[in-house]
């Protein structure tokens, strides 16, 4: 059998994988498709891609692209995209710009804490990358001010926790309509950080056509239930393990490994677009 992981990350957005190191673990794995979905960038697909077409392996052009709902972040995983569209790279200016704002609030908000956090030594870690949490929590890890990333998400950063900030100005429909513009498929990525799950039917009245069932942190009952979920509202299922190569050093690629038939029926949905 062929298998999949179709949810990774890049130095161009928080990953510490190069396109060469995110090739080479991929192989390793075992993998013969994989899907570069980096955080409302698209600079790491065409380097990825041209490594793996030297090694033989596939990838699906993606993205994540982060939306706002009631004050929450929502994350849409766009597979297969036309990526060069210029309505595409417009928005994407626009929440990098975002994602800096997010920055100097989020340091602000350490600093009221009496934490002191230079915005700009966050800014060195993500270098030409989309700035994000996971360069917050590096950051924050390299001055001494905790012990390891999941301590800042636990305590500071992690959603409703004193130093979050979401900043994010698209809606999900905003959001799920950019990707099937763009000819790509809309996927609501780990579904279980939501903590909503009655948003679901509401998202795909928008428009979106794929849950992200298989996830590390989804139970077996979570897979079960969003298996369900799929089945109910016709809904293309996904996974992937969201690696983030050594920021998230326990996430390890095709850790979580899908069935290459999913892929195809990716491809199969997107020509009905």
């Amino acid at each position: 059998m062929k298998f999949a992981d179709l949810h990774l990350h890049t130095i161009f957005s928080d990953s510490t994988y190069t396109p060469e190191e995110l090739i080479s673990q991929s192989i390793r794995a075992g993998l013969s498709a994989i899907a570069v979905v980096d955080h409302d960038t698209i600079l790491g697909i065409e380097p990825v891609m041209k490594m793996a077409n030297i090694k033989n392996i596939e990838v699906l052009a993606g993205i994540e692209l982060s939306a706002e709902y009631d004050g929450q972040e929502v994350h849409i995983l766009g597979y297969l995209i036309d990526y060069k569209r210029k309505n595409l790279l417009d928005k994407l200016e626009f929440l990098k710009k975002n994602r800096i704002e997010r920055i100097y609030k989020i340091a602000d908000k350490l600093k009221n804490m009496g934490i002191t956090l230079e915005a700009e030594s966050v800014f060195d870690i993500a270098r030409h990358g989309t700035v994000g949490r996971l360069h917050v929590a590096r950051a924050m890890v390299n001055a001494g001010l905790i012990n390891s990333t999941a301590e800042a998400f636990r305590k500071y950063i992690g959603d409703k926790c004193p130093a979050y900030v979401c900043n994010f100005k698209f809606s999900p429909s905003e959001v799920i309509k950019l990707i099937k513009e763009v000819g790509g498929i809309p996927v609501l990525a780990h579904p279980y950080t939501l903590k909503r799950d009655e948003l679901i039917p509401k998202f795909v009245d928008y428009g979106l056509m794929g849950l992200e069932v298989y996830y590390p942190e989804h139970t077996q009952a979570m897979i079960n239930f969003y298996l369900g979920l799929a089945k109910e509202y016709n809904l293309l299922v996904t996974g992937g393990s969201d690696c983030h190569g050594n920021a998230k050093h326990e996430v390890k690629i095709g850790s979580i490994k899908i069935p290459y038939e999913l892929v195809e029926e990716l491809k199969e949905a997107q020509l009905k677009i």
